[in-house]
């Protein structure tokens, strides 16, 4: 018998596990970047087609792929739902807290799938832009907070594995 507890998840977040959106890569897309740990199976695999218009830069299309949990899909569907159609400026302004907040909420231990998406979205972003050469004034040269985020836990979970790896090579 499991004592597990089932997540309090929203019936946003349930639906669009079940249903997501955009779900699949984009063929002509301009921008594919990663956010997560492939070690721990949360990773967003986010794509990007550009138009470019007279006023801005914008997300004609986005698309991801996901591999973990039915709130890491979730928050990978609805961020594309919210930057379709948006300058990339204005999708830059979207936080985890958006991401969130759209899905009805999220249990506090599932913050971090927000935050992945939102990561997947900033390093696209940033990479677009990295590969035009330019630097949009509004585009910070810091990292981000939810960026710095998403290094930190990439870096914690491949110390994990590396550790668990070399505790079972230990064993054998």
């Amino acid at each position: 018998m499991s004592s597990r507890i089932p997540l309090p998840y929203s019936p946003k977040v349930l639906e669009l596990f079940r249903n997501p959106r955009n779900l699949g890569p984009l063929e002509d897309a301009d921008v594919v970047e990663m956010a997560g740990s492939p070690a721990c199976g949360d990773m967003i695999k986010l794509y990007l087609k550009i138009a470019h218009m007279e006023d801005g830069d914008y997300i004609e299309k986005a698309s991801f792929e996901s591999y973990g949990c039915a709130a890491n899909i979730a928050t990978a569907s609805i961020m594309t739902e919210l930057i379709i159609g948006k300058r990339l400026e204005d999708a830059w302004r979207i936080s985890w807290k958006d991401v969130s907040n759209e899905l009805g909420g999220l249990p506090p231990i599932k913050y971090h799938c927000s935050i992945l998406a939102v990561g997947a979205l900033k390093r696209g972003i940033r990479s677009y832009y990295r590969r035009l050469g330019i630097q949009p004034g509004w585009l910070p040269k810091d990292l981000t907070i939810e960026e710095k985020q998403v290094i930190e836990e990439e870096k914690l979970m491949e110390r994990y594995y590396r550790s668990m790896a070399s505790l079972d090579a230990n064993q054998g």
